[in-house]
């Protein structure tokens, strides 16, 4: 007798065991998906997520992180200095004692009438108070008091600052020494390339607050490297050049000067708005900012690729004949 056949529109039913498996694999599908998905929402939100916006100043040893206010003012104490033809002793005297008073913000209270990157009092002579807290005129008062002082260069740091200071806590400096002495390398030109700094944004610049422009650029190099550097217009509106034989020197100080430029401009490319910044064979771009300092391209189309040439040479003479180039956002 034929077997009954199936009710219309139902499937013969399947064993236990083959339903089981079939299960099985669905479930082992699904969990490959959603680990297929994971990875997926990881490389987009993670692999291409912009640095977080800081300074760092590459040493042989332990690395020395900013933000990026501290990397300015640091940068300005270090202009200064220049302008007036300071060593770099001088220059890390200054930061240690910014470091200490201030943590190198421009702080606008503290003790009792205290002000600014040095602390300095309107009540003790320093200036009014919106004197002191314009970083030039603090930097500059700092250091009117330091050279002052017959043999500072060879006293110890920390009894320096306190002829300075007459600070309560005259020990305090000595523990900035280090930190302070590896900045000032890099900000004097000494260490080149050693400071860089992350923008924190893969489009900089592109939104809020007022564009920098070439002019505003000029007049902070001049107010704060003075007659140490000649800022000019280049054909580009947006391109400024600081020749580094503009102070005169040997071949290596005008590549050094140079350096001092370079990395200062870096420091202060957030408030500036700088695009760009090349000197001597390499550049740092804002949009790529978190690669630090890379070799120029060997055909760069601009005034910038005559950088590039001369650092292929090999020469520092030729590095250092090339200028500074700035380049504003647009």
């Amino acid at each position: 007798m034929p077997a009954p056949s199936s009710p219309a529109g139902k499937a013969a039913s399947r064993p236990p065991g083959e339903r089981r498996g079939c299960g099985l694999r669905l479930v082992v599908s699904l969990l490959v998906l959603l680990a297929v998905a994971g990875v997926l929402v990881y490389v987009l939100t993670n692999h291409h997520r912009p640095a977080a916006a800081g300074c760092t100043v590459k040493t042989d040893g332990a690395d020395l992180e900013l933000d990026q206010d501290q990397a300015a003012n640091a940068a300005t104490i270090a202009a200064v200095a220049l302008s007036r033809d300071l060593p770099a002793r001088a220059v890390t005297i200054a930061l240690a004692t910014s470091m200490q008073e201030s943590q190198l913000h421009n702080l606008s209270s503290g003790d009792r009438d205290s002000l600014g990157l040095f602390q300095q009092r309107p009540s003790q002579g320093w200036g009014s108070a919106q004197d002191i807290l314009d970083p030039v005129y603090a930097s500059n008062s700092f250091f009117d008091s330091l050279v002052k002082i017959h043999g500072y260069e060879k006293l110890p740091l920390t009894v320096a600052a306190q002829e300075v200071q007459h600070s309560g806590y005259p020990e305090a400096y000595a523990k900035h020494e280090t930190d302070a002495t590896q900045l000032a390398a890099a900000l004097t030109g000494a260490d080149p390339a050693a400071l860089s700094c992350t923008t924190g944004a893969d489009t900089p610049y592109s939104a809020g607050g007022r564009l920098g422009r070439a002019d505003q650029v000029t007049a902070r190099l001049t107010r704060e490297f003075g007659k140490r550097v000649a800022p000019r217009q280049e054909s580009d509106p947006r391109t400024v050049a600081v020749p580094t034989a503009a102070g005169g020197g040997t071949a290596a100080a005008e590549e050094q000067r140079g350096w001092a430029v370079a990395q200062w401009a870096v420091a202060h490319a957030h408030t500036l708005k700088l695009e760009e910044v090349s000197f001597a064979g390499l550049r740092w771009q804002a949009a790529h900012s978190e690669r630090g300092w890379q070799k120029e391209p060997a055909a760069k189309g601009s005034a910038a690729g005559s950088t590039a040439k001369g650092a292929a040479k090999g020469a520092s003479a030729s590095a250092a004949a090339s200028p500074v180039l700035l380049t504003v956002a647009r």
